[in-house]
């Protein structure tokens, strides 16, 4: 999700933070490059919607796991300054950096981002290797907007990390930290993949 502002020459951090500390909307550095992060499909904000409260559940069953929103900023060492998820949970003390005057995580335990064909490498190529770099990160799940399929990034008992893809209604995956598991169908719950002409899509 995101919109591309261009400028030449490209933006500084220190542009950056001034647009962000003067807008409520959110924004993303990209290299240069500042992308809008509001906005985004209807599909979109039911899938997420879906997941906050499936996580939120789940954290409740876990002694001090918190399920935070899309305007928490998480910071990333690897593709700074910071990036944000359409959610995150922290297991444990939530640790927080102010950042150019944004307020950041430092330690999440799982990241999740809804995507779309637009967003699709920079969530799955970029932002997977930022998220990937947290040491605190335990699980990293990428959802699609346009089909019930959902890539589940997890550290093993070694810590390396290992990915699996989940297809279909009737599949479920299982969310280690939170020690759950996640129906596709309450993912989708209410989920229409029909084409709607009128509605926005998410870039």
């Amino acid at each position: 999700m995101g919109a591309v502002l261009k400028r030449k020459p490209a933006y500084t951090l220190e542009e950056y933070f001034a647009l962000e500390a003067s807008s409520e909307v959110r924004y993303e550095f990209r290299d240069g490059e500042i992308v809008c992060m509001s906005g985004g499909s209807f599909r979109h904000a039911e899938i997420i919607g879906n997941m906050y409260s499936l996580l939120r559940t789940a954290g409740q069953k876990k002694e001090k796991c918190r399920v935070y929103p899309e305007n928490l900023a998480v910071k990333t060492q690897e593709w700074p300054p910071y990036r944000y998820p359409d959610a995150s949970v922290v297991c444990g003390p939530a640790r927080i950096e102010k950042i150019g005057g944004a307020t950041a995580l430092v330690n999440p335990t799982i990241v999740v981002e809804v995507i779309s064909p637009e967003s699709e490498k920079v969530d799955k190529i970029q932002k997977r290797a930022a998220y990937l770099a947290i040491e605190s990160l335990r699980e990293y799940l990428i959802i699609e907007q346009d089909r019930p399929e959902v890539i589940l990034s997890f550290r093993d008992e070694t810590g390396s990390w290992k990915s699996e893809t989940i297809s279909g209604m009737e599949a479920h995956f299982f969310l280690p930290s939170l020690e759950s598991r996640i129906e596709m169908s309450d993912v989708y719950e209410n989920v229409d993949f029909a084409d709607n002409p009128m509605e926005e899509a998410s870039v």
